[in-house]
């Protein structure tokens, strides 16, 4: 936490914990504002779900080459400007009386298209920010943001959701990117002026794309996350449909039920570097993603009573594992990736982990018309128990140091 000591990094800080908070918040607001507002079906949360990373797909990998090209904190500034132009549209309708689900499906586009620049051009500041030799550091404090806003953001968003409705809630994830913006126009580091671009945009997302697929722990890495993150997409509008919807909960409480998640992150984020330091880097890779994933299976079986309890488990578990997993293989992408690439391998990766998000919001949908809620949530278990497979059938399972200078695969 000393990094928060500098100007820089804490004005980073700042317009991350303002842009978690609000990012958290919309994780609840915007699926409730279809389920209750517009009474929509499994199929319509599964679209929407699927339309708020669907961008992640279409232009992830130019976008990682138009970063690279481009100073990375205006990226960012304005960034955060349209998502909060975009949600603002949402309040504003629903008081005139012409919100739709259709609206909600172009919101959740535009967010997705500017949450990948704004995500690319983040993973890839952090570095002009730090010194390499201070990532882990660095990753390991703003991870900690995103998960104190998982604790107090659902939580908290879900009483305001209570208080003020759904679509007027959204004011508050506005202010988040609004503030986030001031924050990051705030910092004082100038980047150096960017090359001048080369004519072929493919020729340079092509290189991007060798670099993480020409690495054999990176493909791995981005095998395991891809997996981890399409079951994860099938449950997630489905656990709110049944939390909702079959056992009849108000957004207070499922958003109680969700910071859970966030205080396991915590958890994660504070011991992050003992348990790398215990059970090496690959190891604790695998064991934050295989640990907790058989506790999925809880979450079909859930009713209104004390199940609830194993289902605060499940979310503790599930968020600590996940900050250890995400910490460890951030900072060894950032150290053995050539700063001229940090772009376009963020993109890369992003393109091939998070692509698979939009499927797996579709396939929830689907299935949870085609055989119920709580079978979809089956489903998903169990696909999310194979998720650790890429990473321990491969030299990650017991490598203790993945440093740049240590392994043949930290080059190019």
């Amino acid at each position: 936490m000393s990094l928060i000591r500098e100007h820089d990094f804490r004005r980073l800080f700042l317009a991350d914990t303002a842009s978690q908070a609000g990012s958290q918040l919309l994780v609840l607001a915007l699926p409730l504002v279809a389920v209750s507002a517009l009474r929509a079906s499994e199929f319509e949360v599964g679209l929407l779900g699927a339309c708020q990373t669907l961008a992640f797909v279409a232009i992830g990998l130019p976008a990682g080459a138009l970063v690279d090209r481009l100073r990375k904190r205006a990226v960012m500034v304005v960034s955060d400007g349209a998502r909060a132009l975009a949600l603002a549209s949402v309040p504003v309708a629903w008081w005139l009386d012409v919100l739709t689900i259709y609206q909600l499906y172009a919101v959740a586009l535009v967010l997705g298209v500017f949450t990948v620049f704004f995500d690319v051009a983040y993973q890839s500041y952090l570095p002009h920010l730090v010194p390499r030799e201070r990532l882990v550091e660095g990753n390991s404090t703003l991870e900690i943001v995103r998960t104190v806003a998982q604790v107090g953001g659902p939580s908290a968003g879900g009483y305001l959701i209570q208080l003020l409705t759904a679509p007027f809630a959204l004011a508050a994830t506005v202010a988040g990117f609004a503030w986030s913006a001031l924050c990051l126009a705030a910092i004082r580091r100038r980047e150096p002026r960017q090359e001048a671009p080369r004519a072929h945009l493919s020729k340079e997302i092509a290189e991007g794309v060798r670099f993480v697929l020409g690495h054999r722990l990176l493909r791995r890495i981005a095998g395991c996350t891809a997996t981890a993150n399409l079951f994860a997409a099938v449950a997630q509008p489905m656990v709110l449909l049944l939390l909702a919807r079959e056992l009849g909960l108000d957004a207070g409480a499922i958003g109680l039920l969700m910071a859970s998640g966030g205080l396991g992150g915590v958890v994660g984020a504070l011991v992050n570097a003992r348990v790398v330091r215990w059970l090496g880097q690959g190891p604790a890779m695998w064991l934050g993603i295989a640990v907790p994933a058989p506790l999925t299976f809880v979450v079909p079986w859930m009713e209104a009573d004390w199940r609830l309890g194993l289902f605060v488990a499940y979310e503790f578990c599930v968020g600590a594992g996940v900050v250890v997993y995400n910490v460890t293989q951030l900072s060894f992408r950032q150290t053995i990736t050539p700063e001229p690439m940090l772009g376009r391998m963020n993109a890369t990766m992003r393109f091939l982990v998070w692509g698979t998000l939009p499927l797996g919001g579709l396939i929830g949908g689907v299935l949870g018309e085609a055989i119920g809620v709580r079978n979809t949530l089956l489903v998903a278990a169990a696909g999310a128990c194979l998720a650790f497979l890429p990473l321990v059938t491969s030299p990650l399972r017991s490598m203790r140091e993945l440093s740049a200078a240590g392994h043949p695969d930290a080059r190019p």
